[in-house]
């Protein structure tokens, strides 16, 4: 209140001092041009500029308020349309969040062909119309896309691929996957989708190869890239040679290339082992696989490779038979190794040995496996009774496995 007041007083001592300076000296202004004259004292000329700055003022403020209200209320002003295209993008937005694929491709398609910067308008667009299944206008949108922001073609072609692995045109993906993979050969996510690629086809090979760049460019979780490596390298060798003959040198010679070419620290993991001892079976290369099992089962037993050496003749059966009784000191309870040593007695025509070997894997589990072993041994022997026991057991424990079916009335 206090301030007002001394607004009010300096307001009057200013009205007092100006009074007192027009009554002191009003002046004088004279213009006069050919038959024009105009003569007035200084503060009416002063007074009269004053009014008519304060009426420009205000002519134009009613200028400014008349224009924007015009704008507003135009339908086909520029504030309209940015208004309508901000208006189609929010809702677009929120349509193919929620799935509403119809809403959300007529509200994007309004959008993109608006805005300043389309990119995200055409690539939600074109995913909603994938989502509909239009992909002849799925891709038109992603073309636009590329006209309008062509410096946007990784962002457009991650979405390409996306959404024909959507499509599950895997071939097509992979294309597109690997034109961005020359372009932008470090990029973490192009190489996610590569791997994921790679093993929904199923290209081992090709996976491996790309597994170095997943770890240097930290692509994937370690754990993960783990995982991975002993998936592909498992799968790699257990299709080694299937592109050419079964049998025979280029087989093998296909498949000890792919061993060479497995990571160092790999070659001891069991799992590779076992597949490419198995591959080597297979192949008839059964001396070889041997040898290899023998070696990694010398640096650690694993109960699967003990298994698996129970399937592969070596060179020398006695000597084989021999190193496996020696792991049986350090497992005297393992129903897989016995049951390798029977086969191994079997190789050496121990058939008495042999028979000991299965009985005792049958008292510590009784698998369909071993009953059948022991069962086509015991026929052999000529103990045909005892034998269709064994037969029968082994149906019936391979039967506990099967599917509940109908089953004929005895």
């Amino acid at each position: 209140m206090s301030r007002l007041y001394l607004l009010l007083l300096a307001a009057i001592a200013g009205a007092a001092v100006l009074g007192m300076a027009i009554a002191e000296h009003p002046g004088y202004v004279l213009f006069a041009y050919k038959g024009f004259r105009f003569e007035s004292s200084l503060w009416a000329f002063l007074g009269l500029l004053l009014l008519v700055g304060g009426l420009g003022w205000v002519l134009r403020l009613l200028l400014g308020l008349i224009v924007t209200s015009g704008g507003v209320v135009n339908p086909w002003s520029r504030r309209n349309h940015n208004r309508r295209i901000r208006l189609a993008a929010r809702r677009g937005q929120r349509d193919l969040a929620e799935g509403r694929w119809s809403d959300a491709l007529r509200h994007l398609r309004r959008a993109a062909s608006g805005d300043q910067q389309p990119l995200v308008h055409y690539l939600g667009a074109a995913r909603a119309a994938n989502e509909l299944g239009d992909f002849t206008e799925s891709d038109r949108l992603l073309h636009e896309a590329r006209e309008r922001e062509p410096q946007a073609d990784m962002a457009i072609g991650l979405t390409q691929a996306s959404l024909l692995i959507a499509r599950s045109q895997y071939a097509e993906a992979l294309a597109c996957v690997q034109q961005l993979h020359v372009e932008h050969p470090r990029h973490p996510y192009v190489l996610q989708l590569l791997q994921r690629l790679y093993v929904q086809l199923q290209d081992w090979s090709a996976l491996c190869q790309l597994l170095p760049q997943l770890r240097k460019y930290k692509a994937l979780p370690e754990a993960r890239l783990i995982e991975l490596e002993r998936l592909a390298w498992t799968a790699a060798l257990e299709q080694a040679g299937q592109d050419g003959l079964k049998e025979g040198p280029s087989a093998r010679d296909a498949l000890a290339q792919c061993w060479r070419q497995l990571p160092k620290g790999l070659r001891e993991d069991a799992g590779l082992v076992q597949a490419y001892a198995s591959r080597l079976r297979d192949l008839g290369a059964s001396e070889e696989a041997e040898s290899v099992l023998r070696t990694a089962l010398g640096q650690h037993y694993e109960e699967r490779l003990a298994y698996l050496y129970g399937q592969v003749r070596g060179n020398d059966p006695a000597r084989q038979l021999q190193l496996a009784e020696g792991w049986l000191n350090g497992h005297p309870k393992d129903p897989l190794l016995l049951l390798t040593l029977g086969r191994l007695c079997l190789f050496n025509k121990l058939w008495g040995k042999a028979r000991e070997y299965f009985e005792a894997s049958l008292k510590l589990a009784r698998s369909p496996e071993t009953c059948s072993e022991l069962a086509r041994l015991l026929a052999q022997l000529g103990e045909t009774e005892q034998s269709n026991r064994l037969f029968q057991e082994g149906m019936q424990l391979h039967g506990a496995r099967s599917p509940a079916l109908p089953q004929p009335a005895h």
